[in-house]
Order: structure tokens, then C-alpha cells, then sequence
């Protein structure tokens, strides 16, 4: 895969962003596991290219939390842990919980009804053992308030978190329990919206659907299964 022979003015951000690509794919499908030091010599082969661009891709995937560089042992993936998983719940409710006080200004009953929409079909993919189609609906269904928001670092920032819970790995299995509290929350902040109460959405979400101290019993059978003997599963 030669990265390398890209031409035109824009060759070397096109080089940065098509190895950055490269690498969160990886890390999504596990072939860049959690914990393991990353072979910088094997990846430059595998990519035909000389280590700069690699380093702006891995300097990047620093700056959002997926590996860590250290000058001396070199670029390890970034395991989740407990105080890690908790940490990213604080900031994303705290983010969905201002995006959805702001959806107070643009929202209207066409972002409700995509929403109900968008819920109903991740109980019919759970009816189904569809995780996938739930995965895909569940983001979409928090984006239909996210999206609306002016504010692009934090629709970016929520993007980011969320890839580093769901995506790398990507989970294959899912906790139904989990699944059916989770849409049960949706009914709960659908309403809320379309009951004009924004504020009490985004503390919903803060408080309930984001909480750590409330969902932790299904996050660690989400991501510590191995380990607790437990099946997995996402908000």
C-alpha cells in the first residue's frame, strides 16, 4: 500500500490525512491492539512511505487520546480503563447536554420526528440482533441535536470520544439489557424535547444517560467482558 507517489500541491495534507485513515482503521478492526507498542519500521514498509508523514498521523492520534508516544519505548494504543471510560462519559453528557439546551434555537418537530424514527428502528434491529443497524441508528439518533449545534469544536470533540468508546475495536456483540435501557432513555429525552423542556433534556442526558455512576454495571460488561465473563453493549 504506497501512500508515497501522490501528486499535486495538496500531496503532503492528502499523505497526513490518508495515513491517519489508514491507522484508525486499524485500531478499528484490532489489528493495532490496546496496550501493544506499535512497530514503526513495519508500518512504514506496509505503507511505502518515510516516517514523517507517519509521525504528523501519530502525532495527531496522540492529541485525541488514542496512543501515547514516548520518546524512548515508542508509540503504544491507549487501553480504556475505568477512570478513562468515566472521564469521556463526564464530557460527552456535558457536550450533548449543551447541544441539546442549544437545539432550543434551531430544532423543530422535523428533528423529533427523525429522532422517533431513528429510536424505532434500533428497537426493531434489536427485535432483529441487528447490532449493527443499532450501532448506525444510536449515533445517528444523538447527532439529529448534536448536528445542530454552531459550535464545530464540540461537534468534533463528541465525534472523537465516541470513536475512542465504540470503534478501536469496533465491539461485535451487544449487552440486550443494556440496548433496551438505552432506547427507553431516548423515549425519555424525545419527550423532553418535544416538550419544549431543553433544560431538563441536557440533564437528562448529563445526569441519566451519560452518568457513569449509573451505567457503570453495563459499561464494565461492555468493555471488561473478557475479564467479568459478561457480553457487550453501547449507550
Amino acid at each position: 500500500m504506497d501512500f508515497s507517489a501522490i501528486p499535486g500541491t495538496s500531496a503532503d495534507l492528502l499523505l497526513r490525512e490518508r495515513v491517519y485513515g489508514y491507522l484508525k482503521k486499524s485500531l478499528a478492526e484490532g489489528r493495532l491492539s490496546p496496550g501493544s507498542y506499535l512497530n514503526l519500521s513495519a508500518l512504514e514498509a506496509d505503507l511505502g512511505l518515510s516516517r514523517t508523514p507517519l509521525r504528523d498521523a501519530l502525532l495527531r492520534l496522540e492529541a485525541e487520546g488514542f496512543v501515547t508516544i514516548h520518546s524512548r519505548r515508542g508509540v503504544v494504543v491507549n487501553a480504556l480503563d475505568p477512570p478513562a471510560i468515566r472521564n469521556i462519559y463526564q464530557i460527552v453528557g456535558a457536550l450533548e447536554g449543551a447541544a441539546a439546551e442549544e437545539a432550543s434555537g434551531s430544532a423543530d418537530e422535523a428533528t423529533w420526528s427523525a429522532m422517533d424514527r431513528l429510536n424505532r428502528e434500533m428497537k426493531s434491529a434489536l427485535s432483529k440482533d441487528d447490532f449493527e443497524e443499532y450501532y448506525s441508528r444510536n449515533l445517528a439518533f444523538h447527532d439529529a441535536f448534536v448536528s445542530l449545534s454552531a459550535n464545530a469544536e464540540l461537534r468534533t470533540t463528541i465525534r472523537i470520544l465516541k470513536e475512542r468508546l465504540y470503534d478501536f475495536p469496533r465491539q461485535k456483540s451487544y449487552l440486550r439489557e443494556w440496548e433496551l435501557a438505552s432506547v427507553r432513555e431516548h423515549d425519555e429525552i424525545l419527550r423532553l424535547f418535544r416538550a419544549g423542556d431543553f433544560s431538563g433534556s441536557a440533564a437528562y442526558l448529563r445526569n441519566i444517560h451519560w452518568s457513569y455512576a449509573l451505567q457503570e454495571h453495563y459499561v464494565r460488561a461492555y468493555y471488561f467482558r473478557a475479564a467479568e465473563g459478561s457480553s457487550a453493549g453501547a449507550p
